[in-house]
């Protein structure tokens, strides 16, 4: 069991790996990644021409409790393990109760997508074995290749199911650590911010002739074969690429001021700008609650379970003409304990809830394995939410679905299951 940092909220290996991907600086590992506060936006582009389809892959770092996000309340367990955190039947999210599950009262602006058909949640998700530390979780999760020792995520290889050497698949300027998941093989590029994605001084005030600065950098690097040649030569070209997601208008006002909202707005820009991205990573950091989870009248949960919502239904409302072909799922390293601590907080766990929301989803349903069913919880202290679907099958039903790349390339040695919840799977 993990515990809380003195003095903290979260785990003291939660706050040192916040603090390493802070010193670390970016690596320039793969995609355009936007530091906003806690979040982190990363983006590759598999095509300079326009994506047919698009996912985006929203990481709520530190392990987020799906039990109350989505909550089993026809199950006795959630109840008795949670004494002072459980959150009543009667005051979950209208019209999203199905006779066993309702959806976190703070998930009101989602409503609409979850009555619309275009919002479900697969539950008892995660990895087949738990793992309880952050660091270790992450990385097997974004990897998704038990057993290997390749170091590739599994977006690097949807990725490269389809390269063709896009621009931005180079090697760019970073100011955070690029998710494991889209590292690999496939070079893609790394920025600070997507209104700083220039060249510095190939701007407005480089006259008499305009360009300059951008001509002396090609004189300097286009015949230079080296690796930083290559690098300097793709990044002059992505930045060129990025100009009208960069053109595109910023509309984070209306996405509630949070680093969630900022992030996932410049993943609308991206999107609109249609620059040929199809992969887009989201990283939201502030879910290891082992301290004042809370109820409904106070606590960490209620304030993140609002930005998330609040969030992506401003997210999903800014993709204008291109909202058709955006599919976001959402995914945590592990679930927490079903019984709650001494600080009104739950310890690390293993299963949890994965969303899906926007184009080929069919939504306003939860979905749990049809063979092994909901395993009953329990209050004892070791007690998890057991996994009954391997979280890769969510994911391989999204890349088949949406992309029609082979799974067995994309998550090696998976044999997949189908769960039901994309079209056409």
């Amino acid at each position: 069991m993990t515990s809380a940092a003195p003095g903290g909220d979260c785990c003291p290996e939660y706050a040192a790996l916040n603090r390493r991907s802070v010193l670390r600086g970016a690596l320039a590992l793969g995609g355009a990644t936007f530091m906003v506060g806690s979040a982190t936006v990363s983006a590759s582009a598999s095509s300079p021409t326009p994506a047919s389809a698009v996912l985006v892959v929203l990481s709520l770092r530190g392990g987020a409790d799906g039990l109350s996000l989505v909550v089993p309340y026809g199950d006795p367990g959630y109840y008795n393990a949670r004494p002072t955190i459980a959150i009543p039947q009667g005051q979950l999210l209208a019209g999203t109760t199905d006779g066993f599950f309702g959806l976190h009262p703070k998930l009101a602006p989602l409503s609409a997508m979850w009555n619309a058909g275009s919002l479900a949640a697969i539950h008892a998700t995660g990895l087949t074995v738990a793992n309880r530390s952050h660091f270790s979780a992450m990385e097997e999760v974004e990897e998704a290749d038990p057993g290997s020792s390749a170091r590739i995520g599994w977006l690097n290889r949807l990725v490269s199911t389809n390269s063709d050497g896009s621009p931005l698949q180079g090697v760019g300027i970073v100011n955070g650590t690029p998710p494991t998941e889209i590292s690999g093989p496939v070079p893609l590029m790394t920025i600070g911010s997507l209104d700083d994605a220039s060249i510095a001084a190939d701007d407005q005030w480089d006259t008499d002739p305009a360009g300059k600065r951008r001509r002396s950098l090609h004189t300097l690097w286009d015949h230079d074969r080296s690796a930083l040649g290559v690098a300097v030569r793709s990044t002059l070209q992505a930045t060129a690429d990025l100009t009208p997601a960069v053109a595109a208008v910023d509309n984070s006002a209306s996405y509630g001021g949070s680093h969630l909202g900022q992030a996932l707005a410049a993943a609308a820009r991206i999107i609109r700008g249609n620059v040929g991205t199809e992969v887009i990573t989201v990283d939201q950091g502030d879910w290891d609650m082992h301290v004042d989870l809370g109820n409904l009248d106070g606590g960490q949960m209620l304030g993140n379970a609002d930005d998330l919502a609040t969030s992506l239904a401003a997210f999903f409302g800014d993709l204008g003409d291109q909202a058709g072909k955006v599919t976001l799922v959402t995914i945590s390293e592990f679930g927490r304990r079903v019984l709650e601590n001494g600080n009104r907080g739950l310890d690390h766990g293993w299963g949890n809830v994965m969303f899906v929301a926007g184009a080929g989803v069919k939504g306003g349903r939860y979905y749990v394995d049809q063979q092994q069913g909901w395993k009953p919880l329990s209050d004892d202290l070791e007690s998890d939410l057991h996994v009954t679907t391997d979280y890769r099958n969510v994911l391989a039903e999204i890349v088949a679905a949406r992309f029609g790349s082979p799974v067995s390339k994309v998550f090696p040695g998976l044999a997949p299951r189908t769960i039901g919840f994309m079209q056409g799977a």
